[in-house]
């Protein structure tokens, strides 16, 4: 259960418009949150609805203990609803049966709040529909609204919205929240240089397949410096049975790249490194190679993704590839 102070540690702006609204007692009655998937729109919204209702609150603060904010953590408040796309979309009955539900009181008090994730993915009626209740908002009513493309947001409906913006994770707040969920450190690094999305690199990092590609890179790495006849055995019996599709196969030559950079780092001596894990083996290489050397190496690998980009066969890209990090 996460505070107010941990989403300010990955949303500062957006936490400090949010909180603020709530300590002047200045809430709108409709918010769209706009940004990328696993930027914390979600987790903002529904903190924002506990703190709503919390009769219990230090602050702004929710109690956490108290019923109003158990019955949020367990999804069964009955004054909160949250609406989720039916399939690919979120249609005009799903609208209609909130509207009914929201002509009722209050079933706890006379507060109400509904979430619309994906509101981008409305049908043109269900947003024409979900229009007029925006227009006529109950006193007590607060409606946010979550999309990855405000584009697309009927622009009658974003008019009438508080429109809250939310940035990109930083790739350190995206590892610190992987190792919070319990993920191994090593694989939340690794991860979270590959993408921002917070919940994509979960995924990522829980998945076998994952460990195992790292696991390959560095076999890998490790065969072009010390083992330089096995190489093109790797490529074949590991590699191209493990890296089968062209997103596989850019995320394998990233993970690469990354290992070329760590030697750059360590020559520079920034400890910033990718495969902390692999320290004292790239300490040891680190001294073998000169740093025009790693570059060419590092430029040899943008080339091997450049040319899958262009559909160049995989196992082609991959022995030429090895050919040119073999001389070094």
């Amino acid at each position: 259960m996460a505070d107010w102070n941990e989403l300010k540690e990955r949303q500062p702006t957006v936490v400090r418009m949010v909180t603020n609204s709530f300590t002047k007692d200045r809430l709108s009655h409709a918010y769209l949150f706009d940004g990328g998937a696993g930027t914390g729109k979600k987790d903002v919204a529904v903190h924002m609805a506990k703190t709503y209702f919390c009769q219990e609150r230090t602050g702004i603060e929710p109690c956490q203990h108290c019923k109003d904010c158990k019955r949020i953590d367990s999804g069964n408040h009955p004054d909160l609803h949250l609406i989720e796309p039916e399939g690919q979309s979120i249609k005009i009955d799903q609208i209609r049966k909130l509207q009914k539900e929201f002509s009722y009181l209050g079933v706890e008090s006379r507060k109400k709040v509904y979430i619309l994730n994906h509101s981008d993915r409305m049908t043109t009626q269900a947003a024409n529909s979900l229009l007029k209740f925006l227009e006529e908002p109950g006193q007590m009513t607060m409606a946010i609204l979550l999309t990855e493309q405000k584009q697309h947001i009927l622009s009658t409906i974003y008019s009438r919205c508080q429109v809250i913006t939310f940035q990109p994770l930083s790739t350190n707040g995206v590892e610190e929240a992987l190792i919070n969920d319990g993920v191994t450190p090593y694989l939340a690094k690794s991860a979270a240089q590959l993408t921002n999305d917070q919940r994509a690199a979960k995924e990522l990092a829980l998945d076998e397949w994952f460990a195992q590609a790292r696991a390959i890179v560095i076999q890998l790495t490790e065969e072009l410096k010390e083992r330089p006849h096995q190489v093109f055995l790797t490529i074949h019996d590991k590699w191209l049975a493990h890296f089968k599709d062209k997103t596989q196969q850019d995320m394998g030559l990233n993970l690469m790249l990354f290992w070329y950079k760590d030697l750059l780092k360590i020559q520079l001596q920034d400890n910033r490194i990718v495969y902390a894990d692999q320290k004292d083996k790239l300490e040891r290489y680190a001294l073998q190679f000169g740093r025009k050397k790693i570059s060419q190496h590092m430029m040899a690998i943008l080339d091997a993704k450049r040319r899958l980009s262009a559909n160049t066969n995989p196992q082609f890209v991959m022995e030429q590839l090895v050919l040119r990090l073999r001389e070094g």
